[in-house]
């Protein structure tokens, strides 16, 4: 597990991992998968930031993207919720690709594969453009969205160039399919890419140096990235934490892991959710405020 500022990564031998870390990930368990631990209706009450709030970091950003310093930054905040579910609830009910139960300090139920590694190809999956599935012809709009593709064509491409510097024949897999997601409120659609390359024989050898020249992930940060991760700092002025951080298990061959977005974690007496989007020249304060309140959810049916 490695934080998006690099300040607390935390590696385990699977032997030797505490009670109180519980993880689901594709092919590597520690819990009972199919336990549910609530079958009550999941409530959720949102206290977002205010919109002026936002707006204030969302126009710093836009301020930096009209200077040229960074083309896509992923802006993103905390939301207050009270819930009528716990952790350990949310993280044994609900559904995604990757879970995650870290102490009583946070649960992430992700949709986004960070990088997987399985006979020596890397493939990676950056998620980027969110729309609600019950707005009509939303694959459509999504789909021929300028802005969408503007911003989903730059972190494949950003996602690219990661590759690049660990592996060779990079190359686009697939471009722009969709995922849906559904939640405790409605249905999403998620737009994300394939990208694959090829990996030297001894990258066993080498797992953790290869991981940390592809951080922070690029979905959840923007391009260029080293001037956009201050950029962020600035925007945003705390530290993220372990959220948009990345999580995973490595057996020696394959690899498995996730970006931390879908996050929720106890702050003293208050569950806090993180969450936030891509923005580009061509982004609406509104819509992207809306998008944020939107991705406040659980995965649980």
């Amino acid at each position: 597990m490695i934080d998006f500022e690099f300040k607390k990564p935390i590696v385990y031998p699977l032997s030797e991992l505490p009670e109180n870390i519980l993880f689901d990930i594709p092919g590597f368990c520690n819990c009972n998968p199919t336990e549910r631990l609530t079958d009550k209706p999941v409530k959720i009450k949102k206290f977002p930031v205010s919109f002026d709030q936002y707006q204030q970091a969302f126009d710093f950003v836009k301020s930096q993207l009209l200077y040229g310093n960074t083309y896509l930054l992923n802006l993103t905040m905390p939301t207050k919720i009270e819930s009528n579910i716990s952790l350990d609830e949310i993280f044994k009910s609900s559904s995604a690709k990757f879970r995650l139960k870290f102490r009583d300090e946070f649960v992430c139920f992700s949709p986004e594969i960070f990088v997987r590694i399985k006979d020596g190809e890397i493939s990676s999956y950056p998620m980027k453009g969110t729309i609600d599935a019950r707005i009509d012809h939303a694959a459509d709009k999504i789909i021929q969205s300028n802005k969408e593709f503007s911003e989903h064509n730059t972190i494949v491409d950003l996602i690219r160039n990661d590759l690049s510097m660990v592996a060779k024949k990079v190359r686009v897999k697939r471009f722009r399919y969709i995922d849906k997601i559904v939640t405790n409120e409605s249905e999403l659609l998620q737009v994300s890419s394939e990208i694959t390359g090829l990996l030297a024989d001894d990258y066993a050898d080498r797992i953790g140096d290869l991981l940390f020249k592809l951080l922070p992930a690029g979905s959840v940060s923007g391009a260029p990235k080293r001037k956009t991760l201050e950029i962020i700092k600035a925007a945003e002025k705390i530290d993220r934490g372990y959220y948009t951080g990345i999580f995973g298990v490595f057996d020696g061959n394959i690899l498995e892991s996730a970006v931390m977005i879908r996050y929720i974690e106890q702050v003293e007496d208050q569950f806090v959710y993180r969450s936030g989007g891509g923005i580009t020249a061509l982004s609406n304060a509104q819509s992207e405020y809306q998008e944020l309140i939107d991705k406040v959810y659980v995965p649980i049916i």
